[in-house]
């Protein structure tokens, strides 16, 4: 048995801290209450004053689709079942590392044996004039929601800056509330990290169909304001003046590593761990978007679901590691499903295999290199997206079902099958 093992096993059961109840924290402790080895006494203190709620519903609640009571994930009875003690509203301002304690907005110390710090990440804003405005929002918590809904009361035109996922979410829900809505991104098509050309372009007729204006490859310059201190306007690098009482801005984020920083461990772009989760301090780890692993940063569910994984078996003895692997990114986008993974753009001598149903609104394009699978992207059918990204992780010789490949699993498989 090794040292770094022993050791694991005897942190296992002492007290643990979590800074941040975000879906990253819950799913831990989700993972955590399922095996007998768990720590004996979990603290979790979030900002919220909420348990962990699924962010990835907050369009439709801001389109009134749902109540804030069906976004959450557990309730308060959860965790008192399961020995979990909860602080909601308590906001942790700094982490006293030779104590082995934490303090909270209150001055009060929280003693630990392991401390998580899942502090997630926050809207990247611009330091731009007029910044300092009201009615500039992000889009990450029910409380952006909620000051989303409060600005319809005095402004029918809003500006969302960002053609990202986050950014046509927050989009599509303003225009079901009844708002004009104009989105700016600086890409020359919308969704540029995860979509190509012609899948963009699909998305953006099926956007401007649902009554939404989009100003592609420019961005904001500077904000214009009415005699009240609050955002009129949006001044763009071409100098036209979109009008907006309400703006958000969805274009990128930013790792909340603030507690890190101030506490002396080591960070870059986010804080930084090994492949065990452990910070620069052994007795303290972080988790999700406000970590980084190998100068890599996160905002996919997918790596962070398998750090969790990683984190939840050192907390219980054990000694898996986490590692950098490919992951696919499944998205819904006002109602439309996308499906993408590996490279984006081909390289000469690429072969480039495309379908397009534009009836139906079903586009995939595959990449292969050398016969080989490296890329795809599938706008609206995206059923077969698992399979092409399993034969992508396995990288094997695709001559047998070069000619159904686009068609999709059944066929190709056959054809794969027979020529084994």
């Amino acid at each position: 048995m090794t040292r770094d093992h022993d050791t694991a096993q005897a942190l296992a059961t002492r007290q643990v801290l979590i800074i941040g109840n975000g879906m990253a924290t819950q799913r831990l402790l989700e993972q955590l209450v399922s095996r007998p080895e768990r720590p004996a006494e979990i603290h979790v203190f979030g900002d919220e004053h909420t348990p962990a709620y699924n962010r990835i519903l907050l369009s439709p609640l801001l389109a009134g689709e749902i109540d804030e009571h069906e976004m959450t994930l557990r309730t308060r009875e959860w965790f008192e079942a399961h020995n979990i003690t909860l602080h909601c509203g308590r906001r942790i301002t700094a982490i006293d590392r030779s104590a082995h304690q934490i303090i909270d907005d209150q001055r009060i110390r929280h003693d630990y044996d392991r401390l998580i710090i899942a502090t997630g990440s926050r809207a990247r804003l611009f330091d731009l004039p007029g910044a300092e405005l009201s009615g500039i929002h992000g889009f990450r918590t029910t409380e952006d929601v909620t000051s989303l809904m409060a600005a319809e009361h005095h402004t029918r035109h809003a500006v969302v800056i960002g053609g990202g996922l986050l950014g046509l979410e927050a989009a599509v829900g303003l225009r079901k509330r009844g708002l004009d809505v104009t989105v700016v991104h600086r890409g020359t098509h919308l969704m540029n990290r995860q979509l190509d050309e012609q899948a963009a372009a699909l998305l953006l007729e099926a956007l401007q169909n649902r009554g939404l204006t989009l100003r592609l490859g420019r961005q904001p310059v500077a904000y214009d304001s009415d005699d009240g201190g609050r955002v009129s306007g949006v001044v763009l690098d071409d100098g036209e003046r979109l009008r907006a009482g309400l703006v958000v801005v969805a274009a990128g984020i930013v790792p909340n590593a603030e507690l890190g920083i101030e506490a002396d461990l080591a960070c870059d772009q986010a804080i930084r761990v090994d492949d065990t989760l452990t910070t620069s301090d052994a007795h303290i780890m972080a988790l999700g978007e406000c970590c980084e692993f190998k100068r890599t940063t996160f905002g996919l569910v997918d790596p962070i679901w398998a750090q969790v994984e990683v984190l939840a078996d050192r907390l219980c003895g054990g000694d898996r590691r986490y590692a950098l692997t490919p992951c696919a990114t499944r998205l819904k986008v006002s109602g439309v499903d996308l499906y993408a993974f590996g490279i984006l753009t081909p390289e000469p001598g690429d072969e480039v295999l495309r379908y397009l149903d534009a009836d139906h609104g079903d586009y995939r394009r595959l990449i292969l290199r050398n016969n080989r699978l490296v890329g795809a992207v599938l706008y609206g059918d995206t059923r077969d997206g698992a399979w092409y990204f399993h034969r992508s992780l396995e990288q094997g010789d695709l001559t047998p079902c070069r000619d159904t490949l686009l068609f999709g699993a059944p066929d190709a498989t056959q054809q794969l099958e027979e020529a084994a």
